[in-house]
């Protein structure tokens, strides 16, 4: 399963220097994921590892043990004196500029080391590099990293700022009791257009799934080149909302659906939803919010942000997704580990980090209103802000069963082998 951030090889950029002085910027490169190949190569591997790991979903929470001699930090310790806070995360995924304040004021060092893949983090852990903090953590990898003995339970009380997220996140389905985890991004997936060149509107159709079945778009329309998200709006095309289904019924509509919509469009299939829509190179596709959000950045100049739309349902019944934070059970430094996940949960700090990364942080402060007043986010893609409702509403795309994920990665890589 493609990550956003997944292959990233460009550079965060400040929505307020966007906002305040103007859209025009060189648009920056990416080279998310790889081909299906890869895409079967890593998921699949990963899923043979978790073995009879729990599934967690939000109609069967999951609470994970603790194992002996992996019980949490004790309370009441110092910072760790002299130390080098060693942090592993996806490419761009933190501001820099966060990172340099947290070391200031805890009179320490922070190296952030990065990664391309999920899977490429989960090898290099087991291998034995030694890290402090994981940022980035998706939630189908938890149970590889917590039955793995990768990650050790968090003291909550080095963690007070969790007050400030979302109370859902006190007791997530993934991780009962938030043993193992505090979040860190939410981002949803919905519908990006360009409002000046298509006719439709999302919010007034009566199947906005459906949008980029259109023969009239032809060569406008892409997708996102992630057999998750791929399948997932195949499904939701035929009105079909379980996106975990292991039912090979229902997955073979969804890659018929997708193969109809190759020939109707002469379909595209990237991860370029941030650039493409913005330069009008594509007109449809589903996308990611955190992307779009960054779509000022991106236009050319004299072309209005205005003119780009993102759709996510009203209701909240649309993919979405959280990456979470844990500490990791090889840190020689625990309690300084403990402070920077806290860090990463106070309000000035995560308006500081999205207004650079563009990927919202499920805080209560965390408002449309307030995104758009900081200059972070312009009014007419306030859509790509995540509500609390699409948490508890929304349908996340968790890890499947060894077969299921099989059956899902064959209809894609018939799909994407049809371009």
């Amino acid at each position: 399963m493609t990550h956003p951030r997944e292959g990233w090889q460009g550079h965060g950029m400040p929505r307020r220097r966007f906002l305040k002085g103007g859209a025009g910027a060189t648009l920056a490169a990416l080279a998310l994921g790889g081909g299906a190949d890869g895409l079967l190569t890593g998921c699949a591997s990963d899923l043979a590892d978790a073995g009879t790991v729990p599934l967690p979903r939000p109609d069967h929470p999951v609470t994970w043990p603790v194992f002996p001699g992996s019980g949490p930090v004790k309370s009441g310790l110092a910072v760790e004196p002299a130390a080098t806070l060693q942090v592993y995360t996806w490419e761009a995924y933190i501001n820099q500029a966060c990172v340099n304040a947290f070391a200031k004021k805890y009179k320490c060092k922070v190296q952030v080391t990065t990664f391309n893949t999920m899977n490429e983090a989960l090898s290099k852990l087991r291998s034995g590099l030694s890290y402090d903090v994981l940022v980035g953590a998706t939630v189908d990898v938890l149970g590889q990293l917590i039955e793995g003995k990768l990650v050790q339970p968090l003291n909550h009380s080095y963690i007070p700022n969790i007050s400030q997220a979302w109370p859902d996140y006190a007791n997530p389905f993934y991780d009962q009791h938030w043993q193992y985890t505090v979040p860190y991004t939410i981002y949803t997936t919905g519908i990006s257009w360009r409002k000046d060149l298509v006719d439709e509107n999302p919010y007034s159709m009566a199947s906005p799934w459906a949008m980029p079945w259109q023969p009239k778009y032809k060569g406008r329309v892409a997708i996102l080149d992630d057999y998750r998200e791929g399948i997932a709006l195949g499904l939701m095309k035929n009105g079909l909302f379980n996106l975990n289904t292991t039912d090979y019924r229902q997955i073979a509509t969804s890659r018929q659906a997708l193969q109809d919509l190759i020939g109707l469009v002469n379909l595209r299939i990237d991860n370029n939803d941030y650039s493409e829509v913005p330069t009008g190179q594509t007109w449809i596709t589903n996308a990611w919010s955190g992307d779009m959000a960054a779509a000022a950045s991106y236009l050319p100049k004299g072309v209005n942000v205005d003119v780009v739309g993102y759709w996510f349902p009203a209701d909240g019944r649309g993919p979405v997704a959280n990456d979470t934070n844990v500490v990791l059970r090889s840190s020689s430094s625990p309690v300084l580990a403990h402070l920077f996940l806290n860090y990463l949960l106070d309000l000035p700090v995560v308006l500081e980090n999205i207004s650079w990364n563009g990927y919202m942080q499920p805080l209560t402060g965390v408002t449309p209103q307030v995104l758009v007043k900081e200059q972070i986010l312009p009014q007419a893609l306030v859509s790509t802000a995540v509500q609390p409702s699409a948490f508890r509403r929304g349908l996340f795309e968790l890890q499947l069963p060894v077969d299921a994920d099989a059956l899902w990665q064959q209809a894609w890589l018939v799909v994407s082998n049809g371009i």
